[in-house]
């Protein structure tokens, strides 16, 4: 069985075929699917949807992206994060390709998800884009790592280079590998990707972003992270069925202290 550690199942485009979703998954024998948050505006509709499908966990937090919305604190976040389908802290992180500008503002709310996090003693699920230096600094700073007492988390959809992996694998963190790394200009994430150990490699749809090949151009879904899986499984030269099994005990592993 796979697991698809990261989408966005509450975004409008699947609000009328949620049943045809899950019976996708069902049929591409993807157990379950974590549902992260990207606005705390949108939170009681994923935790609802969490509540509702057993095979659905949520996270809580902010993305990076969104400038114009209601700032977290720390509190509230791990208020939040005490429902028993709640995972985990995020999406959170630092993006400098999409916002320009002084974006203080951008790395106070990372940090503010990072207190949160080892408050709550719930993973970190990272966004990083075209940051990775603030982003791994800002994560020492704040005690992040496994080493400092943190719980570290996952580097979701990873599109870094792999001494940023290997740095985040250090902090005790996972990497992520989405649909991008099916794509045939991606040779440097599969680089990346053939040097990641399986202990420490989770997978993920990013729903409704990025399908994979073959489903380019598709609206991406849970269902299809079985490609994802079957991507990764032929680059790394094992079965299908080993990297399904490593995968899932990996985001077992990581979410242990809220499944």
């Amino acid at each position: 069985m796979f697991i698809d550690s990261h989408c966005h199942i509450n975004f409008p485009e699947f609000s009328e075929r949620l049943p045809a979703l899950f019976s996708k998954m069902a049929e591409n024998q993807v157990s379950h699917a974590l549902c992260v948050s990207v606005e705390l505006d949108k939170f009681p509709e994923i935790r609802a949807m969490a509540e509702a499908h057993p095979q659905v966990y949520a996270s809580v937090g902010v993305h990076p992206d969104y400038e114009d919305t209601v700032e977290p604190t720390v509190d509230q976040l791990v208020e939040l994060s005490q429902h028993p389908k709640v995972i985990a802290i995020g999406e959170t992180g630092l993006d400098y390709y999409r916002l320009k500008g002084d974006l203080e503002w951008q790395r106070e709310r990372f940090r503010v998800h990072i207190r949160a996090s080892r408050a709550s003693e719930k993973p970190l699920i990272i966004h990083t884009r075209a940051a990775s230096e603030d982003t791994l600094r800002i994560l020492q700073e704040e005690k992040a790592s496994v080493h400092a007492g943190g719980v570290a988390g996952v580097m979701h959809c990873f599109t870094e280079s792999l001494a940023v992996a290997e740095a985040a694998m250090e902090m005790g963190f996972y990497i992520s590998f989405s649909g991008i790394v099916t794509f045939k200009n991606a040779k440097d994430l599969q680089e990346v990707a053939r040097h990641v150990p399986l202990e420490r490699m989770l997978i993920e749809t990013d729903a409704p972003y990025l399908a994979p090949v073959p489903m380019r151009g598709k609206t991406n879904e849970p269902g299809f992270v079985k490609h994802v899986a079957e991507y990764l499984a032929d680059l790394k030269g094992v079965s299908i069925d080993e990297l399904a099994r490593i995968t899932s005990t990996n985001f077992c592993t990581l979410f242990s202290a809220a499944l």
